[in-house]
């Protein structure tokens, strides 16, 4: 999560400085109020379609990688679950056997001092 942060902030400076170096160079570009005004209309435009691609792009990215985990926590676990349950199918038949054993000596046993 940290690095979506990270990352985030990133671009929110990167685009911060643009815009501000943009407005700077306008503002002091030797031209008309109105036309200038104009051009930094557009290019807030410009940056605000900017940003709502590298949003989107971003925002894609994060859904991906977190499809990834998901997916790769689900198999994971399925694993482990397929792993048990063999472990206990094999342990159990294992008890069972002896079990049996062990009541049949314990029966042999009590039929000897009958």
């Amino acid at each position: 999560m940290s690095k979506k942060g990270n990352t985030a902030g990133i671009l929110a400076g990167l685009l911060a400085g643009a815009a501000a170096g943009v407005v700077l160079g306008m503002l002091y570009a030797p031209e008309e109020g109105k036309e200038t005004r104009k051009k930094i209309k557009t290019k807030a435009s410009d940056l605000k379609d900017q940003a709502k691609n590298k949003y989107g792009e971003v925002s894609d990215k994060v859904k991906e990688q977190y499809d990834n985990i998901s997916t790769t926590f689900k198999d994971t676990a399925n694993n482990v679950a397929h792993t048990v349950k063999d472990g206990y199918d094999k342990y159990k038949d294992q008890i069972v056997s002896k079990t049996s054993d062990v009541v049949k000596d314990v029966e042999n046993g009590l039929n000897d001092l009958k």
